[in-house]
């Protein structure tokens, strides 16, 4: 009987307690955004999707040197890029048969596409690039129907996006 009564106090506790908690934050403000009514504006520390930096020399390329380290430290390998090697020009008056500097070859991106749908939004990929070619998005609304759509190439984004803000100023 007394074993009874010591069960139907703890659980009556439990419930006060409970009750406490749940009284506490019904009574606080809310933290939700209640989208579409409102707007999304507290974005300190929100990671979004991977994006590419344009290059300050000239905005429609990317600050990229196609030196895969994003793609190979990936956990996911969700980032696959394309390139091209790009040969330097032979300056007037130089013979490369004389023993003079060799120029190094450049690589240019043609292809950057990111499979959001197995990203895990780590930041590897950020940290890893040597030049901060990389960036996290700020895209909150990022949404769609159908996987193909989260099939990101990062490369014509990144000049349509060139291109949006080229034609608002």
């Amino acid at each position: 009987m007394l074993l009874k009564v010591k069960k139907t106090l703890a659980g009556l506790w439990s419930l006060i307690v409970g009750l406490k908690i749940t009284g506490h934050n019904f009574c606080s403000p809310q933290l939700t955004v209640h989208y579409p009514r409102e707007e999304v504006t507290n974005l300190d520390g929100f990671n979004g999707h991977v994006e590419l930096v344009p290059s300050p020399k000239d905005p429609m390329l990317p600050k990229c040197i196609a030196c895969g380290a994003c793609a190979r430290n990936c956990p996911s390998q969700c980032i696959s890029l394309d390139f091209e090697k790009i040969e330097p020009a032979a300056q007037e008056g130089e013979d490369s048969e004389s023993g003079g500097k060799k120029k190094k070859s450049q690589k240019k991106v043609t292809r950057f596409t990111l499979n959001f749908n197995y990203c895990s939004l780590c930041g590897l990929c950020v940290r890893s690039c040597p030049v901060g070619s990389l960036r996290f998005s700020s895209d909150v609304y990022l949404a769609g129907f159908d996987p193909q759509e989260f099939r990101i190439d990062l490369l014509e984004r990144m000049r349509g996006q060139i291109a949006t803000q080229g034609e608002k100023d």
